[in-house]
């Protein structure tokens, strides 16, 4: 059940990832670092796939041994950050709505910036 629990998870995560690589503003790096850990509980085949791919392989490795982001990675999840709150400016949310936006894309554009470089 727990095994099937995780390919199921990594599947969808790997799915919603590969759409991401398309579609803008879908968060592709984290899930496929999440389809990463759940084949790694899962999957030997797709987990050793995933290490090795020659796109999705490097940002897996240096996640899982240093902890690192690519300053490429940095600077695309910066764009993607801020393009979203000009978003919602421009569509006129609330301000309390934009101060809680404004609070939680902060901390993610620090979390982000102050791993180590891949």
């Amino acid at each position: 059940m727990t095994r099937a629990f995780w390919f199921i998870l990594g599947l969808g995560s790997l799915a919603i990832g590969l759409a991401g690589v398309i579609l803008p503003l879908v968060p592709t790096v984290p899930l496929i670092l999440l389809a990463a850990f759940s084949f790694a509980r899962s999957s030997d085949r797709l987990h050793d796939w995933i290490i090795g791919h020659s796109l999705f392989g490097p940002m897996v490795r240096d996640w899982r041994d240093k902890g690192a982001v690519s300053k490429r990675g940095k600077i695309a999840a910066t764009v993607s950050i801020v393009s979203v709150f000009l978003i919602s400016v421009i569509l006129g949310l609330r301000p309390a709505i934009l101060l809680i936006q404004a609070l939680v894309l902060s901390a993610v554009l620090i979390f982000i910036w102050s791993r180590p470089t891949g």
